[in-house]
């Protein structure tokens, strides 16, 4: 009987995994300054891409690679930028509202006036990054990341020291 359930558990596995891996045709999307709501952008290489005022609401980002890249005005709500490299990006005006920023990096990075919403900071790495003027951070969301002493934050916030 446990040699079914574990073939059978296998068998799917192996049916759900094509759905886990990335789009290049909407990575390319991205790529070329284009909308893609709810994309599956695993693993995506966006450095040095300038994205503004687009879409990507919803999308799946997890372990990409966004380093210095631009991307105002860009909605990124409910967005799973976990295990991303957003390394000196910048950020301004974003919407990162219920988005994932789980065990990100983020070094360096500018988030000015972008929304923070019930955004998961778990793990997430913020050392010198600008968080100055982030509208709905919360003190509790911070205490879940980590930063340094050059990390900007809004008046009365801090953030632990990353280890």
């Amino acid at each position: 009987m446990l040699k079914h359930v574990a073939a059978s558990l296998t068998a799917l596995s192996l049916f759900a995994a094509p759905s886990l891996a990335q789009d290049a045709s909407q990575i390319s999307m991205v790529q070329d300054g284009k909308s893609c709501v709810q994309c599956n952008l695993f693993q995506a290489n966006l450095s040095y891409q300038d994205g503004q005022k687009i879409d990507l609401s919803g999308a799946r980002l997890r372990q990409s690679n966004l380093a210095l890249s631009t991307f105002d005005d860009v909605n990124l709500t409910r967005a799973n930028l976990s295990v991303s490299n957003l390394f000196g990006a910048r950020f301004n005006r974003a919407n990162f509202t219920n988005a994932n920023f789980q065990h990100a990096t983020a070094v360096g990075t500018y988030f000015g006036s972008s929304t923070f919403t019930g955004a998961q900071l778990d793990g997430a790495n913020f050392s010198g990054a600008d968080l100055s003027i982030a509208k709905g951070l919360t003190q509790a969301q911070l205490n879940r990341a980590c930063g340094d002493a050059s990390t900007k934050l809004p008046k009365g916030k801090t953030i632990p020291a990353c280890s």
